[in-house]
């Protein structure tokens, strides 16, 4: 059936039908990605957070889908879709999405366990994390999980608390693969970085090349913000 999508009636026919495919791709074919589309589609298209979150834990705890167990840990951190806020049980969720691959996955529950074990004076939780992070940069290539990385080995020189040694290079090397993905934060510490001979030899064109990409990201970044189109949406279904 074609649908005329300029026509309100018949995008709602579509979006009905939609969900009765997924529907059927999940409960009656059993497969996991479907189920994730459903879940997309309960939370997005139908606004039932509640219906979509039991769908999403279903498939991550079922299925090990990687993608569902990062959503279900979203909504168990935020006491979202029926669940009671518990960043504990969100953490363990993050960990499944990221023992299955998912690069997102890694860099939130990187992110918990290193903020954790600075919290907890827990050099083992710190060092857990800091292992996500990554994993989630080098072996997803995931901007923020590579900044992150930069500006802990930026951190205190003196190196008093228990936390990984202060290390340039390290730095430098993790700033450039996260402005290489996009990071325009990163762009611009590299910058300094070569302007400074931190981390690096200093080298002024290479530093202003780095800023001008800084700006770049941050000018495509603002255009982005302009030109999205915020919508209410249909009613639910």
């Amino acid at each position: 059936m074609a649908y005329n999508l300029k026509s309100e009636e018949d995008v709602k026919e579509y979006l009905k039908n939609l969900g009765t495919e997924y529907r059927f791709g999940c409960y009656n074919e059993k497969k996991p990605e479907v189920c994730h589309l459903l879940g997309n589609y309960l939370e997005a298209i139908s606004k039932d957070f509640d219906k979509a979150g039991k769908v999403y834990k279903s498939n991550c705890d079922d299925y090990n889908f990687a993608k569902s167990c990062l959503k279900t840990a979203n909504y168990m951190v935020t006491g979202r879709g029926g669940f009671k806020a518990s960043e504990e049980k969100g953490l363990e969720y993050y960990e499944k999405g990221c023992k299955l691959g998912d690069a997102d996955s890694c860099f939130r529950c990187g992110l918990l366990n290193v903020l954790s074990g600075r919290k907890l004076d827990s050099f083992k939780t710190y060092v857990k994390g800091i292992g996500q992070l990554q994993q989630s940069c080098e072996g997803g290539n995931h901007a923020d999980a590579c900044f992150h990385l930069s500006s802990i080995y930026i951190g205190p020189k003196d190196n008093s608390s228990k936390t990984v040694p202060h290390d340039m290079r390290k730095a430098f090397e993790y700033g450039v693969r996260s402005c290489q993905l996009g990071n325009m934060f990163a762009c611009a510490n590299v910058s300094l970085m070569y302007r400074q001979g931190d981390g690096v030899e200093k080298d002024q064109a290479k530093s202003e090349s780095y800023r001008q990409r800084a700006l770049e990201l941050k000018r495509e970044l603002e255009n982005n913000r302009r030109t999205i189109n915020f919508q209410e949406g249909l009613k639910p279904i």
